[in-house]
């Protein structure tokens, strides 16, 4: 087909429509990052009324139907609608990026303000979905890495918002690493990487931080981090290898640990409150899918 082979030969253009492609798919990840939590919160207070045998009230404001509500809550229904005024959200004041500017971040009904999160998080998907078409060009790898780069974009809004990452986002993410090994895999420096590279990155790296977990909580009697960060860690073994667990860890925990000292310096954030790990994860992961053979390259000559 022509536009095919335009794709395949025209390396900008690739990346370009790659990256409308991805305001696309960040307008949906608004939609995961909103009401995912707000599912799961719904289902919890479902088998808890279950459990108790007992009526459930309605939950806390913001936190999606009550249950036994009779209105589906999904994640494609019902349509988006202003949280101020409940106006619904027509096809053309929801393009992605074009229409928040349009209405100057305002809704069009009641004038409230709309968050600044949404045009960032479609932003932020388009133009790292459009560096990955750059960097990777039509190929099998650039489908895997845009598959890890929406995965990882999504938990990390959902775990700024609510410290979770939740098993319906950690579990597919890792068990795709794997197939997408034994189909596609090449080697150990590839994406994805070979099965027995991926195999051992998502047992390490489970057991890595659930070790980490349970020394940290026998010597101070405090919890570190949370399971997810087990599962999520796991999932970048099964999709780069266990060779590169040690530099993705290191690049979050140093990046984790800057970020925070200044958000206490600053009094911008309160020393006892915790600090979601799953977002310095999913950045350091996705830092060493881009360019391990720039970042890690004197790691990886040992660990060969």
């Amino acid at each position: 087909m022509p536009l095919i082979a335009a794709l395949r030969s025209a390396p900008a253009l690739f990346a370009a429509v790659v990256g409308v492609l991805g305001l696309l798919v960040g307008s949906f990840l608004n939609v995961v990052i909103h009401r995912l939590p707000r599912m799961l919160d719904a289902q919890w207070r479902a088998q808890c009324a279950e459990l108790t045998a007992d009526g459930a009230g309605p939950p806390a404001d913001g936190a999606g139907p009550p249950v036994g509500a009779a209105p589906r809550y999904s994640l494609v229904a019902p349509r988006s609608a202003c949280p101020s005024c409940g106006a619904r959200i027509t096809a053309l004041q929801n393009i992605p990026l074009l229409s928040w500017l349009v209405l100057r971040g305002r809704c069009a009904a009641c004038g409230a303000p709309i968050s600044v999160r949404y045009p960032v998080v479609e932003l932020a998907t388009g133009l790292l979905s459009g560096l990955v078409a750059w960097h990777y060009g039509w190929s099998w790898e650039a489908l895997c890495a845009l598959l890890v780069t929406w995965y990882l974009l999504a938990m990390t809004g959902i775990d700024i918002d609510t410290q979770l990452l939740p098993d319906s986002l950690t579990l597919p993410l890792l068990w795709a690493g794997l197939l997408a090994s034994a189909w596609l895999g090449r080697g150990a420096a590839a994406l994805p990487v070979d099965l027995r590279s991926a195999v051992l990155g998502a047992c390490f790296g489970y057991l890595s931080l659930w070790s980490v977990y349970h020394l940290f909580r026998l010597a101070t009697g405090k919890e570190g981090m949370g399971y997810g960060d087990f599962k999520l860690f796991a999932a970048l073994g099964a999709w780069l290898g266990w060779q590169m667990l040690l530099p993705v860890i290191l690049f979050a925990a140093a990046t984790g640990a800057v970020v925070g000292i200044a958000l206490i310096l600053l009094r911008r954030h309160a020393r006892e409150v915790p600090i979601p790990f799953g977002p310095y994860l999913a950045a350091a992961g996705w830092l060493v899918m881009m360019f391990s053979p720039t970042l890690v390259a004197p790691w990886w000559s040992i660990a060969r």
